[in-house]
């Protein structure tokens, strides 16, 4: 029978960049390569190979310790020569040029993931090959996986905390990353509620729709029409980032309650 097996080698992650490094600029981009560490880890490491402050080194998103992965960080007033013959424990430097900028969080596109499935038998790609389809059709629920909420689970829950003064963390990047928790249980709790509630990709009235080939957000005003739209690949259905998100759906609507009921399911 067909089987994943978790390795590096099996699981590939790999940043797709909202924009490429000018050439020009006080920032260096470095494109990595790392494996069995997580992205803070990988900061830490070659903060300390090239001298630089960790605060200062930044990166577009958080990517899997247990995977072969890929992603862009940004290095201030490093020469990408040096950045290029760095030497780091777990990671490869396989580019690095110039920009005007550090890099931020959001600094992306997306992720693309490949994964590679071992010992089929006969048949069996035909199967998966068939039950893609259905994703493409039905939709995948992008959820944010169970390590964005730590080993005991609770990082959403401190997070909260933080929100509400009863809990205070010093570290600012460990702070960021327990708000950014409790934003992905709402966002995964809104991916529960949509599938209950008619399926992920059925359009509802306020609903943040994506363009496929721009990036650009827009609230629908005709669902029936901008269905279609989903059908046919050209708009994807979003979901909420409570505090950083650059439209939200009108008050109200369809969707402002259905988030609404997923922010109030996780503060009961």
């Amino acid at each position: 029978m067909s089987c994943f097996r978790a390795r590096p080698e099996t699981f590939l992650v790999e940043e797709i960049p909202a924009y490429p490094p000018s050439g020009e600029g006080s920032h260096t981009f470095v494109w990595i390569e790392k494996r069995g560490l997580t992205t803070p880890e990988a900061v830490r490491r070659l903060a300390r190979a090239l001298q630089v402050p960790d605060r200062d080194v930044g990166y577009a998103g958080l990517k899997d310790r247990h995977a072969t992965t890929r992603q862009w960080l940004s290095l201030p007033g490093v020469d990408p020569e040096l950045a290029l013959a760095c030497e780091v424990d777990g990671l490869r430097i396989l580019e690095a040029r110039r920009h005007g900028n550090k890099l931020r969080t959001g600094h992306l596109r997306g992720n693309r993931f490949e994964v590679s499935v071992e010992d089929l038998l006969p048949g069996e790609a035909a199967a998966i090959e068939a039950r893609m389809s259905t994703l493409v059709a039905a939709g995948l629920p992008n959820r944010y996986g169970e390590q964005r909420f730590g080993s005991a689970r609770d990082n959403a829950r401190v997070g909260l905390a933080l929100l509400r003064g009863t809990l205070r963390e010093r570290d600012h990047r460990r702070r960021r990353f327990l708000l950014s928790a409790l934003q992905s249980a709402v966002f995964n709790r809104v991916l529960e509620l949509r599938a209950l509630d008619g399926g992920l990709l059925l359009t509802r009235a306020g609903d943040v729709l994506k363009k496929t080939d721009t990036g650009g957000l827009f609230i629908t005003n005709d669902p029936a029409a901008d269905q279609l739209r989903v059908e046919a690949g050209e708009v994807v259905p979003t979901g909420p980032m409570p505090g950083g998100r650059e439209v939200e759906p009108p008050p109200g609507s369809a969707a402002r309650m259905m988030e609404e009921r997923a922010m109030a399911d996780l503060d009961a």
